[in-house]
């Protein structure tokens, strides 16, 4: 097998492992590996030392353009990513069982949710504003917002 695709294989593994660990600067390398192969398979006559020089070099300057990249273009985080609650803010949903005494259930998705807000009847739109202790605390929403 030609050293080409050695490269290649190490490109392809290189790159299979940056999606199991994501994160990690791995598809930099696997991009130069995948040229050192490119190359290695276009100049079959290329020395060994000659292919680690241009994987060094293309790993520098992979990691350089996407260090560069990720300045530029920062990927920003979702504070709510693993709260579920935190999502729900802002939610307009129907309420299940009558709110009555400030207290009762609301529909969030395909599933009931204690509820704590102004008396509300079966059926009537409501907005979730917080979420404490896994109950939801609604308002009832103004006549421009029910249209």
């Amino acid at each position: 097998m030609s050293a080409g695709l050695w490269w290649l294989i190490a490109a392809l593994s290189l790159g299979m492992a940056e999606l199991a660990i994501p994160g990690v600067f791995l598809v930099f390398l696997a991009i130069a590996a995948a040229i050192t192969g490119v190359a290695a398979l276009a100049l079959p006559d290329l020395p060994l030392a000659a292919q680690l020089a241009s994987f060094g070099v293309w790993s520098a300057v992979a990691v350089v353009i996407g260090r560069r990249w990720y300045t530029d273009y920062p990927i920003a985080a979702d504070a709510r990513l693993n709260d579920r609650t935190a999502g729900m803010i802002g939610e307009v949903v129907r309420v299940d069982t009558p709110l009555v005494g400030g207290h009762g259930r609301v529909r969030v998705g395909d599933g009931t949710w204690p509820a704590r807000g102004a008396d509300a009847e079966a059926g009537a739109a409501v907005r979730i504003v917080a979420v404490e202790g896994g109950v939801v605390c609604v308002e009832p929403l103004i006549e421009e917002e029910k249209d």
